[in-house]
């Protein structure tokens, strides 16, 4: 299991002594303004469904789920986040050669690992700002049984548009083609670019409620296929995957429609800002390359001896935690990743990280 993640607040706190409260988190990639209005009320007061057990497979939250999306329920799988139907795929499929579009989340190369699997890493270039190569991942998908793929990706923040995805999958037919859409909510108009429903074959699309709405203790996820393909992993799953307070909270989420609606947009507005204000600010601090973003974080390199680890720790001594992206494969000692907070945090680390870096004193 991977213990590299971002947001281990708990064990910063511990190390200087401090509360959890005191760190700013800003190595975890959630809506730095969630949750939604009403949500945390709504679990107040359901918060006695915990003494009993949640219905077993999850199908209401899954029926709300797919009825907001408008595809047919049978063709959805609920999880206990993304993550667990992650590792759910490969242990299932029967894929024996995985292709990944990297660099990304590492949890798609571990899940294959763990059954054994040795994937191919199709990485994008830092001398094309990480842009993904479709060339390339055509020509991986055409060697491959199944390709994952992380659309935006984390933790370059890039964008396959959908007619390129669509163009991939049929091109392909054999390949499984994993879509992950757990970043795709912070894209402006988020509806026209996700591939949930489209209708091919060989198309399975992830979903994640703990990124945009700010849940991410809550574990919700969600994969969408062909009937045959979600039935195939239906009957793998364990009972009771997905707890009470969680169903309670999609159910809520996917009925408020306008709500939620607004508050996706709202979100998806107020980071677009926060993005080019925090850019801005960055574009002074020498030895800093910042990547473009569509999300609510940013992937940077360290230009002046710096390594990722370095920054962390200084970082960190002020009750400031970003991501080390130095396990991301693809990537090297010398990028980090910042998730943007409100925009007087967000001035207080470009602040810090400017007064770090004019210091010196990274390995040469």
């Amino acid at each position: 299991m991977l213990m590299g993640h971002g947001g281990n607040i708990h064990r910063l706190a511990a190390r200087l002594g401090c509360p959890a409260e005191a760190i700013c988190d800003m190595s975890s990639n959630v809506n730095p303004f969630g949750p939604p209005p009403g949500l945390v009320e709504h679990l107040k007061a359901e918060l006695l469904q915990i003494t009993a057990l949640p219905e077993v497979d999850a199908g209401a939250m899954t029926r709300a789920f797919a009825g907001r999306h408008r595809i047919a329920p049978h063709t959805v799988l609920a999880g206990n986040g993304s993550t667990q139907l992650i590792y759910l795929l490969p242990a299932v499929m029967g894929w024996r050669k995985v292709a990944i579009a990297g660099p990304t989340y590492a949890d798609y190369a571990d899940a294959c690992r763990m059954q054994q699997i040795e994937p191919t890493l199709i990485a994008a270039l830092r001398q094309e700002d990480f842009q993904p190569n479709l060339d390339a991942l055509s020509k991986a998908a055409a060697r491959a049984e199944a390709l994952f793929i992380c659309n935006p990706n984390n933790p370059t923040g890039t964008l396959i548009h959908r007619e390129h995805l669509v163009a991939l999958c049929a091109a392909h037919p054999g390949t499984d083609i994993i879509v992950d859409e757990s970043y795709l909510p912070f894209v402006p108009d988020a509806a026209a670019h996700s591939l949930l429903g489209c209708g091919l074959p060989n198309l399975l699309v992830l979903s994640s409620m703990s990124k945009i709405f700010r849940l991410p203790g809550l574990r919700i996820g969600f994969i969408q296929g062909t009937e045959a393909k979600i039935e195939r992993l239906r009957r793998q799953m364990l009972p009771w995957s997905v707890n009470a307070l969680a169903q309670a909270a999609v159910i809520y989420l996917m009925t408020a429609q306008t709500q939620v609606d607004d508050f996706v947009a709202e979100s998806s507005r107020r980071l677009a800002a926060a993005r080019q204000e925090f850019c801005r600010a960055l574009t002074g601090i020498r030895g800093l390359q910042c990547f473009a973003s569509c999300t609510s974080f940013l992937l940077m390199r360290l230009l002046n001896g710096w390594t990722a680890g370095e920054v962390w720790e200084a970082m960190a001594e002020e009750r400031v935690l970003i991501r080390d992206c130095s396990n991301f494969d693809g990537l090297s000692e010398r990028y980090l990743r910042i998730s943007l907070k409100d925009e007087a945090t967000n001035h207080k680390a470009a602040k810090l990280l400017g007064r770090i870096l004019a210091v010196g004193g990274g390995r040469p």
